[in-house]
């Protein structure tokens, strides 16, 4: 029985030849964020929390652009998969132009709307002057970040449409150049040091934006030197014409998934404002925990992508349906298997982690509480995670936008509104209920794999 689920030598090889690179990649991005924003908690409280925010707030915007790069890359894993290099081309400029639009998008509404968004997550117990001091340390913070907003886009296309050309090595090597670059800079311009001014959080934020431009440059600079390994480079921007039949199938399909990614990291930051309502403490608690399961997730975040590349890559050189399926079952049990790990993990860490942040006590106790409630989950949202990236790689935008952001907006979210609004349940538990839906969106995914619907090739 236990055979089903793992494979042999061979295809864990081809695993982790595309795993480890995203892997270590996002563990080194994960890993030097958790330090920055430990110099961050250094500074203070208030420093901490206001960052904590805004870049809550930005993640909806960071999910937005990969929403949209995510949608023409099911047809450049499929295209890449048949040997179609005009394909590749069409679907790069469409992800050009969707990052544009975005990255305008963004800066208008988090120029005008960034103190009310800001707000919205200072509504708990606490007084008025420290309200006051969240918000300008957020909206100093939003300031500098708009930089980065452009780069980030553009570098996410590249990067995004290399790892479906197979080519995950660069990406790797450019996102973790942008995390050592912006980690001395953090120790550089937060401190003072080396003669510096002390920026405090500006510096941090500088520091961000300046590495987003040193990885736009490492993904860019590589792909148009080495045409010979990625021939879709080659002409990339003599026209910036897309078919139109090919843009409307884009975007059809694309369209379901740039949705889902908005309201699933609306979602989610609904979920943090729905916690803070018990007092201005468990935004600092829940930015420490969120921190560190950012850097245990590694395993389960890579094995997404893993998952969305090689069955994309399988659909699209139309391999029989039982080895897809196969695959799809021995990689979902190999994601499961590794989390747990990670998860163990992040539970033995809980008493040590947050004595590294300037907070009080009781923000420390509480963060360590919840980095173990989110431990738990963990491996659930692993399969889950398998899941919504199977069902993407064959096309099933609008099942996966039902299963990834309805299921958040019809079952998580009012389940933590309701408990924060009208109940008097302690945060722990208001937390541990509301991310154990995880569970019955396993079901779900379970269920939709069965099913087989996912299994088709939307390329010509």
């Amino acid at each position: 029985m236990l055979k089903r689920y793992i494979g042999d030598r061979q295809f864990y090889k081809m695993v982790m030849a595309v795993a480890v690179p995203i892997m270590i990649q996002n563990f080194i991005s994960n890993f030097v964020g958790m330090l920055d924003n430990i110099m961050v908690g250094q500074v203070g409280t208030a420093q901490m929390s206001g960052v904590s925010i805004v870049n809550r707030i930005l993640f909806v915007f960071y999910l937005c652009v990969f929403g949209a790069v995510a949608g023409a890359g099911i047809f450049t894993a499929q295209y890449s998969g048949s040997g179609n290099d005009e394909g590749v081309r069409y679907t790069f400029r469409y992800k050009f132009y969707a990052g544009f639009l975005l990255t305008a998008l963004g800066c208008f509404v988090f120029t005008v709307f960034a103190q009310p968004l800001i707000m919205l997550f200072l509504q708990g117990e606490g007084t008025p002057e420290e309200a006051a001091e969240y918000l300008a340390c957020g909206r100093e913070y939003m300031a500098v970040m708009l930089l980065g907003l452009l780069p980030f886009a553009i570098s996410s296309v590249y990067s995004s449409t290399l790892r479906e050309c197979g080519e995950t090595v660069v990406p790797m090597v450019a996102g973790v150049s942008a995390v050592v670059v912006n980690l001395a800079l953090n120790w550089v311009l937060i401190f003072g040091n080396l003669g510096a001014p002390e920026l405090g959080i500006r510096g941090a934020a500088a520091a961000t934006v300046i590495s987003r431009f040193v990885e736009l440059g490492i993904v860019a600079v590589w792909t148009h030197t080495h045409e010979s390994r990625m021939p879709f480079a080659r002409g990339l921007y003599s026209s910036l014409r897309i078919p139109g039949k090919l843009g409307l199938r884009i975007l059809k399909k694309g369209a379901p998934l740039l949705v889902n990614e908005a309201l699933w990291s609306l979602g989610t930051t609904m979920l943090i404002m729905c916690y803070s309502l018990r007092s201005l403490e468990v935004v600092g608690a829940v930015n420490i925990a969120d921190t560190v399961t950012g850097t245990m997730s590694v395993a389960l975040l890579a094995m997404g992508s893993a998952v969305g590349i090689i069955i994309g890559r399988m659909l699209g050189a139309r391999r029989p349906e039982e080895e897809t399926l196969d695959a799809t079952r021995k990689l979902a049990f190999f994601s499961v298997s590794l989390t747990l790990v990670f998860s163990l993990l992040q539970t033995a860490l809980a008493g040590v982690f947050p004595l590294l942040y300037n907070t009080s006590d009781s923000i420390r106790r509480l963060a360590g509480t919840l980095m173990i409630v989110y431990a738990v989950v963990m491996p659930a949202r692993a399969f889950t995670n398998v899941s919504y990236f199977t069902l993407r790689s064959g096309g099933q935008t609008v099942v996966t936008f039902l299963f990834d952001s309805c299921f958040v907006w019809a079952v998580s979210v009012p389940t933590a509104f309701v408990l924060a609004r009208f109940t008097g349940i302690p945060i722990v538990p208001l937390v541990a209920v509301t991310e154990g839906t995880e569970f019955l969106k396993c079901i779900l995914g379970y269920i939709m794999l069965k099913q087989r619907r996912w299994m088709k090739t939307i390329i010509d």
